[in-house]
């Protein structure tokens, strides 16, 4: 290489760190949101999963720390080390444990500072500064202006952060995309199966589009193409849940699917159920609500033979059993796999389908987790998941809806697809770049030449 970059401490590369407030605020069921370290997701801030405080204690909790785009929220406890930048347009107040890096623009481009943060040097120095302790793990806000990473010139840093940004953009894009798909998915399925239970005069008139079956009792268009309308019924006959339209019934969740088992684990101890397997093995942690892909680790063939694990096929819904507010949380399986015991598979009827099933489950989430919360151990078992009632058309109308989201899944399964390549190519891209391994210039530029002759 032509030159080298220097090393800088994050101190004299003029970014600051700024503490947070140190206290817990109460929480507050509006206001602004209360970021904490599980927020910290990918390199992006997740909101949606805050709580919320009040803006009275929003602007007392950001008078210290508040965030302003481009800067950087590092962790200090729990998964020292872990970063997020801040999106412009973006609002939170700062949990304990967090803290702000903010680059000043002089030596560090503030929109590269989400990659420098992120590489394996900065990594080697949470390994040098680490205080490991009996509990957490942590960093102390004295050691992390100390910490000594390869600085580039700025044209090269505004080059790789158009780079890395472009890419990670399109992750983000394709996420937004998957969940306007997942919203559709729940709007239709709450529309003909929730919206029919009995309303107040002034709801059921904003709601009047929603339901076909209540829009034919009331003599209302049900909206639909009429070979869909004539499906559902007129009129409405009394069950254990109330109202529900006629001909359909009450029942229990095991009667919409083939098969309902648990998972299990492999014996940690065994070197030959683990060592270079292959069988995707999930976690309920890895249960986010959308596709799943593959699995943070695997296992042999021989840990399949010789434990309780379970080869599911790949369109079989995983549901976390464990741990509430875990419980309810799914994924669907694109390939067969397995899981441990804190997760159910469920393999749906033909009948009813993946799409049905899948959203049945979250629509009885909150009561899954209702039971959770009651029991001495805040978990579900197999046998309450079975025997959970829910509302179930019949098969012509589950059909239907299958027929109609399918392909919303898959363009879902395709948009995680992408998203993975994309993050395999940023992933080995940003230690190359911001090393200086891979440039986006010639060397040579980095010193004002105004022709390269290297």
């Amino acid at each position: 290489m032509a030159c080298e970059w220097p090393r800088l401490s994050l101190r004299e590369a003029n970014v600051a760190l700024i503490d947070c407030d140190h206290r817990t605020p109460p929480a507050s069921p509006y206001g602004y949101p209360y970021v904490t370290i599980p927020q910290l997701r990918n390199g992006r801030i997740e909101l949606v999963s805050a709580r919320r405080i009040t803006p009275e204690r929003f602007a007392d909790w950001t008078r210290r720390a508040k965030p302003s785009p481009f800067d950087v929220v590092l962790s200090r406890r729990c998964n020292p080390g872990e970063t997020a930048f801040v999106e412009a347009g973006a609002e939170f107040a700062l949990g304990q444990n967090l803290v702000l890096l903010r680059a000043d623009g002089t030596k560090v481009h503030p929109p590269y500072l989400r990659w420098l943060v992120r590489g394996p040097e900065w990594w080697d120095e949470i390994s040098k500064y680490l205080n490991v302790g009996a509990v957490f793990d942590s960093l102390r806000c004295a050691d992390i202006p100390k910490f000594e990473l390869r600085i580039p010139p700025l044209p090269e840093q505004r080059a790789i952060s158009d780079i890395l940004g472009t890419l990670d953009d399109k992750i983000e894009l394709n996420r937004r995309m998957s969940e306007t798909l997942e919203v559709m998915a729940r709007a239709l399925f709450k529309s003909w199966f929730v919206d029919f239970l009995p309303v107040r005069a002034k709801q059921r008139a904003r709601t009047q589009t929603g339901d076909p079956v209540r829009a034919k009792a009331e003599g209302r268009d049900a909206g639909l193409p009429l070979h869909i309308a004539e499906l559902f019924p007129d009129s409405f006959e009394d069950s254990e849940q109330g109202e529900i339209p006629e001909g359909w019934e009450v029942t229990e969740v095991d009667s919409l699917c083939q098969s309902i088992a648990s998972g299990g684990t492999p014996a940690r101890m065994n070197p030959a159920f683990w060592e270079n397997g292959r069988i995707p093995w999930f976690k309920t942690g890895e249960l986010l609500d959308g596709p799943l892909l593959d699995s943070e680790e695997h296992i042999t063939e021989t840990a399949l033979e010789n434990s309780s694990c379970k080869l599911w096929p790949a369109g079989t819904i995983l549901l976390a059993l464990y741990a509430s507010p875990t419980v309810g949380r799914l994924g669907v399986l694109t390939q067969p796999g397995t899981a441990n015991q804190a997760a159910a598979g469920l393999i749906a009827k033909p009948a009813y389908g993946v799409p049905f099933l899948r959203r049945a489950l979250l629509a009885a989430r909150a009561k899954l987790q209702a039971i959770a919360v009651g029991a001495a151990q805040q978990n579900i078992n197999q046998g309450v998941l079975k025997a959970h009632r829910v509302v179930i058309p019949n098969t012509s109308v589950a059909e239907v809806y299958a027929r109609l989201v399918a392909p919303l899944d898959t363009r879902q399964v395709t948009l995680a697809e992408q998203s993975r390549a994309l993050g395999a190519l940023r992933d080995a891209l940003l230690p190359k770049l911001i090393s200086g391994e891979l440039r986006t210039r010639p060397a040579c530029e980095d010193q004002g030449c105004l022709e390269c002759r290297c």
